[in-house]
């Protein structure tokens, strides 16, 4: 019998927890996730490699800032319309 949306979430859910329950090094797992998203913020503001490294990597820093600020407005705007607030 095929699974409905709602169990495939579940079996996800599922395998996602017991893999995490057995990572004895959580920092190391993300490592490669981490650094992927740092290049392509240092790629975003520098994408000819012409800034000294110190420099591009200061103007990633905002950058990175400023995506997870514009992601953290986005979320207040959307709780705000699920509680019938103005947007």
């Amino acid at each position: 019998m095929p699974l409905t949306p709602a169990e495939k979430s579940l079996r996800g859910q599922i395998a996602a927890h017991e893999s995490w329950s057995r990572t004895t090094d959580r920092s190391a797992r993300t490592a490669n996730a981490r650094r992927a998203m740092l290049d392509k913020f240092e790629r975003e503001v520098d994408p000819e490699g012409v800034l000294a490294p110190a420099e591009r990597s200061r103007r990633a820093a905002h950058a990175r800032k400023a995506y997870f600020a514009r992601l953290a407005l986005r979320s207040a705007q959307a709780r705000r319309r699920r509680r019938g607030g103005a947007a």
